[in-house]
């Protein structure tokens, strides 16, 4: 049985000791029908288990589960078959550790997120495109905000929050769009609870001066630094932001492909704390 939605914890942003809510990604391996796929569902989530037992042994705060070996991604909706993976590793997540944790359908699968969060008691849902449409590797990514948003009435899950990206990584905009009002279009219009920063790829640092632009335009809404968040720079990010999202620098030795290091985790809870 998934954990029940009302015993599943919340997502604090910011954290309530103060400063940002740390969220360490749990990236899966290739999933059922992926091309890099080998054919071992229980190595999938063993690495997964324990990618997420690092994160909480270097304290951090919440979990962001992804299927970020998935790729080539599809650009919307994703086969069942992920959405089965997907639901039955989240669900081991959500029941195993005591962290909130999140879900990410790559490459802008909201809706298919948000039926895995309501299965599992998940907290949170990260939307990449929810407004607006992308030039993206999958060819143009479309808002999904009008279908997730009805979706999450239908389903009654307004506790799962919708955290969405705005000029998401590895992407670029069809035609000028101003970022105040992307941001304003993205919490206003496109209902989302809270909006993420990133540079322009995976583990690519976000220029501080753009974070303090989002600020100003999400006129106290919660803002995320979605990559590029090390040790090195954490202190600098972590006041400009309600959350911080890190993967790559968990790693060890910042390879993507590596299990999470407890210890590179402490170190950016340390420069975030401290």
């Amino acid at each position: 049985m998934a954990a029940s939605a009302n015993a599943a914890p919340t997502l604090p942003l910011p954290h309530p000791a103060g400063g940002p809510t740390l969220i360490g990604m749990v990236h899966l391996a290739a999933l059922p029908g992926a091309p890099r796929y080998d054919g071992d569902l229980q190595q999938v989530r063993r690495r997964a288990l324990a990618d997420a037992d690092a994160l909480r042994q270097g304290g951090i705060d919440a979990l962001l589960v992804e299927n970020f070996f998935d790729a080539p991604f599809y650009p919307a909706a994703v086969p069942a078959e992920t959405i089965a993976a997907m639901t039955e590793l989240v669900g081991t997540l959500v029941r195993s550790n005591p962290l909130p944790v999140g879900v990410n359908v790559l490459r802008n699968d909201g809706c298919g997120a948000l039926a895995v969060a309501v299965a599992t008691g998940a907290a949170f849902v990260r939307v990449n495109v929810l407004v607006g449409a992308r030039l993206t590797d999958q060819g143009i990514v479309e808002g999904i905000a009008h279908e997730l948003a009805r979706r999450r009435r239908a389903l009654a899950a307004e506790r799962v929050r919708v955290l969405a990206d705005v000029a998401v990584k590895h992407s670029a905009p069809l035609a000028p769009y101003e970022l105040g009002q992307q941001v304003e279009d993205t919490l206003r219009r496109g209902g989302a609870d809270a909006v993420i920063v990133t540079g322009s790829g995976t583990g690519r640092a976000i220029d501080p001066d753009r974070l303090r632009a989002v600020r100003v335009a999400a006129a106290g809404a919660p803002v995320l630094a979605g990559s590029g968040v090390d040790a090195a720079n954490a202190s600098t990010i972590a006041p400009l932001v309600e959350g911080i999202i890190v993967g790559t620098a968990c790693k060890r030795d910042g390879r993507i492909d590596a299990p999470v290091d407890p210890e590179r985790v402490r170190a950016i809870v340390a420069a975030v704390r401290g």
